[in-house]
């Protein structure tokens, strides 16, 4: 069954920047199933935002990321 993104359903969701990369942390429901914490990076390159593997965080980036995931699973 491909993917639908009719069926993906965002209850939460918020972006931090980082000069020339964000993160985006949400809480996403697929069909029904139960809700599940995704984090995402994004890359500015060319002026454009470009998805990218998350992999490894900086420090200052854990530091800001880490009360968001709190605040996103408050609300799952």
């Amino acid at each position: 069954m491909p993917y639908d993104a009719s069926l993906d359903v965002s209850s939460f969701k918020e972006v931090i920047d980082f000069q020339t990369t964000r993160i985006s942390v949400g809480v996403y429901s697929y069909n029904g199933a139960p809700k599940k914490l995704q984090v995402t990076r994004e890359n500015q390159i060319d002026g454009a935002w470009n998805f990218t593997k998350l992999g490894r965080m900086s420090k200052d980036e854990a530091q800001g990321v880490v009360p968001i995931m709190i605040k996103a699973i408050e609300a799952m």
